[in-house]
């Protein structure tokens, strides 16, 4: 049968995953340093031991299989915003989390088939698993404070030895502007998804990343790009990573064969210091922001990720909001210029009211 170029793109694209994307990963240990080579036969070199399989299913929001989930309906005739805002220091509101549940399963990248991935630590909606749809998420029970908040939201599981260590309590996930256009974001699709950071890069990749904001923290240690080997083993110290996720969407796929490329992080404008979306990924979204906390301090030495070491670290987003309570919160806190909790108050700016009821629902 003849391909057509979308779909032997998507094969392609599906199977470099074995080596780029979610290939293989490891069970390693924490110690020793290395910057590594940006190869991927040098990073698979740090991630022997976890062979991960590819994938062999599409996922049941693709019906032909081919790794592109078309947007219904697509957003086109969208140029990015050059435009200067109001100054407004703030432009987000969170969402917080709890973790709900541990599996080895991943559904965007390896939907339909249970046990195939390293383990993942999930938030948020509490069905989360390999068989995870749109339509499987949308309304569900949650874990985040607004039920509203169906969506998916997963790591790799953090371990001590052979202790698994789960963050505690809700767990602060930002919905920021990515770009200085602040008032150019719009909601989240249904249905987008995406992963963010590579469990197969390197050090210096993962320090390059896009998307990493502080490295691994604790105490007064910053910037790390693997776990320390020790942290003050005081109460009140937790080990902290920020990663920040690509916000400019193309307008066309919810998802794509590498589970990235319809996504792409704000670049500068010309002659300026303002970020805006590049013509390839016009669409501006929220700019998710995973700042996780796990309990552990002290001797760190065994502290590793399911995925391998520290700079192995990546997440996955599944959106699963619903409509307009997530518009609700976008509007007023995003396009509004404002700092939100997770019920869209401002505490500088208690004027402009709140979006959530004390339930956390729109009144």
């Amino acid at each position: 049968m003849r391909l057509t170029s979308k779909r032997l793109t998507g094969l392609l694209l599906g199977s470099a995953l074995v080596a780029g994307v979610l290939g293989a990963g490891t069970i390693a240990s924490a110690t020793g340093a290395d910057g590594g080579t940006s190869s991927v036969a040098a990073a698979a070199a740090h991630h022997t031991g976890h062979q991960m399989a590819a994938s062999t299913q599409a996922s049941g929001d693709d019906p032909d299989g081919d790794g592109y989930i078309p947007a219904v309906p697509q957003v086109t005739g969208v140029v990015p915003s050059t435009a200067t805002p109001p100054p407004a220091y703030h432009h987000e509101f969170q969402a917080g989390c709890s973790v709900t549940h541990t599996a080895p399963d991943d559904p965007i990248v390896y939907p339909g088939q249970f046990g195939k991935s390293h383990d993942h630590t999930f938030m948020g909606n509490r069905s989360t698993d390999a068989a995870s749809t749109t339509g499987s998420l949308y309304g569900g029970a949650t874990a985040c404070k607004a039920p509203a908040d169906a969506s998916a939201y997963w790591m790799p599981s953090l371990y001590k030895g052979d202790q698994k260590i789960l963050p505690v309590g809700p767990q602060v996930i930002y919905y920021k502007a990515g770009v200085t256009d602040y008032r150019s974001v719009r909601p989240f699709p249904k249905g987008l998804r995406f992963v963010v950071g590579n469990p197969m890069q390197t050090a210096q990749e993962f320090r390059a990343h896009k998307g990493f904001v502080e490295g691994w923290e604790c105490g007064d240690s910053f910037f790390n790009t693997d776990i320390p080997a020790s942290c003050p083993s005081r109460p009140d110290v937790q080990l902290n990573l920020r990663m920040q996720a690509p916000s400019c969407w193309n307008g066309l796929y919810l998802d794509t064969p590498d589970h990235k490329s319809h996504m792409a992080y704000p670049v500068v404008k010309p002659g300026t210091n303002d970020n805006m979306c590049p013509a390839s990924h016009p669409v501006a979204l929220p700019m998710i922001e995973f700042k996780m906390a796990w309990p552990v301090n002290g001797d760190m030495s065994q502290v590793r990720l399911a995925s391998g070491r520290g700079y192995s670290f990546h997440y996955d987003f599944f959106n699963a909001w619903e409509e307009r309570t997530q518009k609700a919160l976008v509007d007023h806190c995003i396009v509004g210029g404002l700092q939100c909790d997770t019920r869209g108050f401002d505490l500088y700016r208690p004027e402009r009211g709140t979006v959530l009821n004390e339930d956390h629902r729109l009144p």
